[in-house]
Formats: structure tokens, C-alpha cells, sequence
């Protein structure tokens, strides 16, 4: 049953009301734009929400009220407590002080029940993003959907398509493992303080990679990385100054050519310009080496 809270009164971490730029804090306020994110993610009472980064509370009170159990990660040892105490009556919210790089979120859902579909939600500080996707990559299989509110200058890396120049190694990584959907922009005036930059809310659904082992998955990142390091150079050129595995594969020049010739990939290009089945096509090839 959901559980009204239309009169309940403002909560000790609700008003709490300044934010720390340590941590990169930016609380949501627009309640227009909060219903718009609880809307994308569709909590239901069967399921279990885990929120990155609650804040003061804006998402996590309407998320208690409608899904079946609200894991909150927060890190601040200030409004830790105070999220404690302000959601104490309810007894599906469970709170984990911990920062979210360091949570291993394969064991925080392998607790609840199978039958129980967990989602993700985070607003998160624009300064950690790209770690905190990478670090969720990891246990993607533990979650039906992921929707994020971050810089829109991310999102839209997030979601280039080849040949574009914000196309880079963070988008060729994310599309091998989601199904990407940009959802819609975020005004810096939805939030306090207001942030020199306007956000936007992505929805991220975890696919089957072809990658089936995580030295493949290791090979593949060294590889994108590789591709991507200087990005205004040629596949070829980046490919060449290589070193560690890839290097070891790739072997001399006179290989480093017949690597193109099979694959059937132009060496002039940049890594920008590289489809996700072409990555593939190119992973094949150092796979058939290792395998």
C-alpha cells in the first residue's frame, strides 16, 4: 500500500540547508523536476529502489512511499544521521554511510529476494560520475534499469554516436553493457546552490555484452583506452605506441598493418569514428589470440 505523506511535515534533513563543496552536493528543490525522475523510474511496491547520494531527502521520501524498500547510499557523516532519524517510522528504508565507490552492490542485492526487481537512481556529483559508472559496470546484471541525473555534458558523451567528437572511451564502454536513453534536460535553477552547469537525466537498461569473461572485459578496456589516447590521432598511430597487453598482441609493425587488413578497418581513422561492431570486429581479432 502506498503511503500518503501529502501532510507530512518537512524533515530535520529537509532543512538542512547548506551543501558541502567537498562532495560536490547540489540538492534537488524543483519539485516539477522530482516527479518528472520518480515518473522515468516507476517504483513499484514490488520492488527495491537503491538511491545514490539522497541529499537532503527530495527523492527518497517519494520513493518510500511508493517501492517496497529504499536502500540509501550516502556518504555525508552529517546527514547520515539525519536521513536516519527523519525516515526512523519507516521500515523499508534502510541506510548504508558508505561512499558508492567502495560498495559492493552484487552483495547489497543479493539480499533481497529473487522474486524482487532492484532499480537504481543517483544525482551525482559532477566531479565523480565517470568513476561511479565504471564502478557500476561491474554489477550491472543486479539492476533492471539505472536512471541518473548527471552533468548533461556526460550524458551526451554517454550517448554519442560515431563520429561525433564527444564520442570517447566512456561511451564505447557504456554501449557495450546498456541500452542508453536520454530522458530530459535539468535546469541548474532546480537545484541549491545552483550549479554553473544545466544537467539531464539518462536511463541506462544492462544488455548482454559479447564479452564472456572478465579478462575479456579487461582486454577490451585496455584496448578502448589505448584507442582513445590522444583522440586526435589515427587508430593506427595510438595503436602503435600501445604498451601492456594489447602491445604484447598487437606485436610489430608488420602485424600492426595485417591487424587492419583483416579487420578491414581504415588505419587513418580515429577511434571517434568506430562503430560498436567494428569494436567488436577489432576484440575478435585480439580474442582469437588469447582464446
Amino acid at each position: 500500500m502506498v503511503k500518503n505523506s501529502k501532510n507530512r511535515p518537512p524533515t530535520k534533513v529537509s532543512r538542512r540547508l547548506y551543501a558541502k563543496k567537498s562532495l560536490g552536493q547540489n540538492f534537488l528543490v524543483d519539485q516539477s523536476c522530482i516527479n518528472k525522475i520518480i515518473s522515468a523510474l516507476d517504483p513499484k511496491s514490488d520492488e527495491t529502489i537503491i538511491e545514490i547520494g539522497p541529499g537532503r531527502g527530495a527523492l527518497t521520501q517519494k520513493l518510500v512511499n511508493l517501492s517496497g524498500k529504499v536502500i540509501a547510499i550516502e556518504i555525508d557523516r552529517e546527514l547520515a544521521p539525519l536521513l536516519r532519524e527523519s525516515f526512523s517510522d519507516d521500515e523499508n528504508f534502510f541506510l548504508v554511510e558508505k561512499d558508492a565507490l567502495e560498495v559492493d552492490f552484487g552483495a547489497l542485492t543479493a539480499i533481497q529476494s529473487t522474486a524482487r526487481k532492484t532499480k537504481l537512481v543517483a544525482n551525482l556529483p559532477y566531479y565523480i560520475s565517470t568513476a561511479i559508472l565504471q564502478h557500476l559496470i561491474q554489477y550491472r546484471t543486479s539492476f533492471s534499469e539505472l536512471v541518473f541525473m548527471l552533468q548533461k555534458e556526460v550524458t551526451e558523451r554517454i550517448t554519442a554516436e560515431p563520429g561525433t567528437k564527444q564520442r570517447g572511451f566512456l561511451t564505447v564502454l557504456i554501449e557495450n553493457y546498456f541500452n542508453t536513453e536520454n530522458l530530459f534536460e535539468v535546469s541548474p535553477r532546480s537545484f541549491k546552490p545552483v550549479p554553473k552547469v544545466t544537467s539531464a537525466v539518462i536511463r541506462l537498461r544492462p544488455k548482454k555484452s559479447f564479452l564472456s569473461s572478465k579478462t575479456e572485459e579487461d582486454l577490451f578496456r585496455e584496448l578502448i583506452s589505448v584507442a582513445f589516447a590522444q583522440k586526435r590521432k589515427t587508430l593506427q598511430n595510438n595503436l602503435k605506441n600501445a604498451s601492456g597487453k594489447i602491445a604484447e598482441l598487437i606485436g610489430d609493425r608488420e602485424a600492426l598493418n595485417a591487424l587492419f587488413t583483416r579487420t578491414g578497418i581504415d588505419p587513418r581513422r580515429r577511434a571517434e569514428s568506430v562503430t560498436r561492431d567494428e569494436w567488436i570486429i577489432l576484440m575478435e581479432y585480439f580474442l582469437r589470440k588469447i582464446r
